[in-house]
């Protein structure tokens, strides 16, 4: 993989303007995470380089997606990917802050990779401690605009490291929301898992639970990883 690209089997990724590149971690996401039947309009919070919404666009041919990014040189580059594929009339990127943006309507699903550190040392690079870090957007602003932009039948997805998501899953249950289903997903054989993928909803209900490990003992990836992945890496 180039630094400034990542060549998917229908789309690219341009990405030398966003801080927050392509990640195993966004790719997983956007390759589990279900489109339930019924979904039109879905919101891409943080969309960074427009990853996630290229990887629903090509899973689901129905859906809408609203795309917004807060970063201006982000923004653009995601518009730029976005207008490559084939997908453009599907995909709107938007420049613009979530927690202040008056949005026009109410989406089926909500799909984030958001700012995972709340306590962490922030780095030199501003762009970079944007995407990573909390600051431009709490767990609890990232939920208040979920609940504002929901229809009330809809759901998030959202990642998160494995000790950030136990903070993310009281704040849901403060708020009389749940997980309905989440992927937990172990780097190898042997590691604890280090990232979950969440289903969030209003209400309670049973939580289903899947894993997913990524390397085998052999370091090549595992058959469940190439099986998810398949559609879009190049070399799968």
């Amino acid at each position: 993989m180039s630094n400034h690209f990542f060549h998917f089997k229908q789309f690219t990724i341009h990405q030398d303007r966003c801080a927050m590149k392509v990640s195993t971690d966004s790719c997983i996401q956007g390759a589990w995470v279900p489109v339930e039947d019924g979904v039109k309009h879905v919101l891409d919070i943080g969309t960074g380089t427009g990853l996630l919404s290229l990887m629903l666009a090509q899973r689901n041919s129905e859906i809408i997606i609203d795309a917004v990014e807060l970063d201006v040189a982000a923004a653009n580059q995601a518009k730029e990917n976005v207008a490559a594929s084939s997908w453009a009339e599907r995909i709107s990127v938007l420049q613009a802050d979530v927690t202040n943006y008056a949005f026009s309507k109410q989406y089926d699903m909500v799909i984030c990779n958001p700012p995972f550190f709340n306590n962490s040392l922030l780095s030199d690079d501003a762009q970079r401690n944007q995407v990573r870090h909390t600051i431009s957007l709490t767990y609890d602003a990232l939920f208040a605009v979920i609940q504002q932009v929901l229809t009330p039948t809809g759901y998030a997805a959202i990642i998160l490291p494995a000790a950030e998501h136990q903070l993310w899953q009281s704040l849901l249950q403060r708020n009389d929301w749940c997980i309905a289903k989440q992927l937990f997903v172990y780097p190898k054989q042997g590691a604890d898992y280090n990232r979950v993928v969440s289903i969030c909803t209003k209400g309670n209900t049973h939580t289903t639970t899947e894993t997913l490990q990524i390397y085998s003992e052999s370091g090549g990836y595992t058959d469940a990883f190439s099986n998810l992945l398949q559609p879009f890496y190049q070399k799968l």
